[in-house]
């Protein structure tokens, strides 16, 4: 079947299965991979040992370290905007990232990509050897997004795309077929802009599009181990029990953002405010059965216990000034 043909029918499909956004990037080596390590050497990963990893890093420097044959990478984007729904908090609530206000989209995602895959090789009449990523893999997602015109790197280094904002997850899929590529998304369209920068409590976001995750709230929130948060920003963390989205908030080009139709991604019961009581009342299984499925699991409840202490804390502290 022809490049041209097969790609346009991929892309047809992976939107038919609620895909917002799909492109191709072809396989060459990564453009960051001496960035990325100077991040890593930097600290800005904080206790994410896994990123570190040498064979991790290989393979992000080049795909072909994760599949010999790759030689095409399908790119999907899907929202998980839910609207402007009330976030604020009172006194004994806390705030949830809107990412993780519904299931766990990692399942979701993989899952399209797998019918994806049967679609392709339906199409091409033979076995096709792919890999496909959701978020977990040694991949530089971005990159390839960008790789594959879906959007550009904003100063909070969130991907952004200028129909749908940066309220997008990202799926790969490695191919062992050529397919037709798509163009880099070339432009910079967060101008002058700082907003995302000067909105930010911890200044975790720094000059030249760079991270310190270990600053970031949804790493203090989400990743962090520890069964404490450093006194200097605690207070910072302000009331998120799980994640952030300030950055995403702030940012101009998310004006454009339109609800998903996704209904997986609708808020459940007691989100996007959990009461925070309610949270530090909970054992280890009522915490599974609340939430099953639920991106919150990450934290685990040792984890979303320190931070609904740590919210009430900040509560406490606002209602005494």
């Amino acid at each position: 079947m022809a490049e041209r043909s097969l790609t346009h029918s991929i892309k047809e499909k992976a939107r038919a299965l609620g895909f917002d956004l799909v492109g191709v990037a072809p396989v060459v080596p990564s453009e960051y991979g001496e960035f990325y390590e100077k991040w890593l050497a930097q600290g800005y990963a904080g206790a994410m040992a896994y990123l570190a990893w040498s064979d991790a890093i290989a393979k992000r420097r080049d795909l072909r370290r994760i599949m010999p044959g790759v030689r095409s990478v399908v790119v999907v984007g899907l929202n998980y905007y839910q609207g402007s729904t009330e976030t604020l908090a009172d006194g004994r609530r806390g705030r949830v990232a809107r990412y993780a206000w519904g299931d766990d989209y990692h399942d979701l995602m993989w899952a399209r990509l797998d019918k994806l895959v049967s679609f392709v090789e339906a199409k091409v009449g033979f076995p096709v050897t792919h890999r496909r990523y959701v978020d977990t893999g040694p991949l530089l997602e971005r990159e390839l997004a960008v790789r594959a015109g879906l959007g550009w790197f904003g100063k909070n280094t969130m991907l952004i795309n200028p129909q749908l904002g940066s309220w997008l997850f990202l799926g790969e899929l490695l191919l062992d077929l050529e397919l037709e590529y798509d163009l880099p998304f070339g432009a910079d369209y967060c101008g002058t802009c700082t907003r995302c920068i000067e909105a930010c409590p911890t200044h975790c976001i720094l000059p030249g599009r760079i991270l310190d995750a270990s600053r970031c709230i949804s790493y203090l929130t989400i990743e962090l181990k520890s069964e404490s948060v450093s006194a200097q920003l605690r207070s910072q963390i302000g009331n998120w029990v799980f994640g952030c989205d300030i950055c995403q908030e702030v940012c101009p080009w998310n004006r454009f953002a339109r609800p998903t139709l996704e209904p997986a991604f609708q808020p459940r019961p007691g989100l996007p405010v959990p009461e925070l009581t309610e949270l530090l009342t909970l054992d280890d299984e009522a915490f599974s059965r609340r939430f099953k499925d639920s991106p919150i699991k990450r934290a685990k409840r040792r984890g979303l216990q320190r931070n609904a202490a740590v919210v009430l804390e900040n509560l406490a502290d606002c209602a005494g000034r």
